[in-house]
Order: C-alpha cells, then structure tokens, then sequence
C-alpha cells in the first residue's frame, strides 16, 4: 500500500483483490457477518495475503465465540447470565476487527493471530 499525502490528508492507493475489490473494503467485509464471510472471502480470495489473513482471523474469533455461546447457553441460569455480561465485549471486537481491516491494518489479535498465521505459512 502506497501512502499520499494531499492537504493533509493521507490516502492510500490499494492494489486489487483477486475479487476485485479494495483491500481494506474486502477486509473488513470479512468480519461483517462474522463466520460466514470469514469462509466466503477465504474461498474466493485466490491472492491477498491481506484478506486471507482476516477471512481466517474471523472464521477463528467467530467460530469460537459462536461455540462459546452453545456452551453458555446450556448452563441455565449462569451461563445466561455470563453471556449477556460478555456481549458488549463481542460487539466492541466486532466493531475493531472491521475498523483495523479497513484502515489497511492486518491487526493480530493475541493467540489467534499467530494460529491465523501459522495456518496461512503452513497452506502455501
């Protein structure tokens, strides 16, 4: 990605996608409806390191808190209660996991990010 700046302003020019579409708009398209636009752009993504990175980024934090959700809400009561206290964190990493893509950013989150990119190394 190229940095210009124009009256102050920075912008950046992306190279395409095998999709056809700016990087950071795919990137954060992957995070959009959570696991299944991970698995989506992972399949249609044939180049960018960039969007494959974030595709399976959200099919590992998607797909795991989708799980956690299964398991706390088979304990009555607690597990209820457990997740409506951790909804408002899911939201706000929803939330960042799209804003970081879209500026351009490959944000790894802790222990995910290092499985997303052994998984990426190992598939090449």
């Amino acid at each position: 990605m190229e940095k210009e700046e124009t009256s102050g302003q920075e912008e950046f020019h992306q190279e395409k996608s095998s999709t056809g579409m700016d990087l950071n708009v795919a990137g954060l398209l992957c995070y959009l409806v959570g696991l299944i636009t991970g698995i989506v752009f992972y399949i249609i993504e044939k180049e960018s390191s960039f969007i494959r990175f974030h595709a399976l980024q959200s099919i590992f934090v998607f797909g795991g808190l989708f799980v956690l959700s299964i398991v706390l809400g088979m304990i009555p009561i607690l597990g209820w209660f457990v997740y409506i206290l951790i909804y408002p964190l899911i939201i706000a990493l929803w939330i960042l996991l799209m804003v970081k893509a879209y500026q351009g950013k490959r944000f790894k989150l802790p222990l995910i990010g290092n499985m997303v990119e052994k998984q990426l190394h190992s598939s090449k």
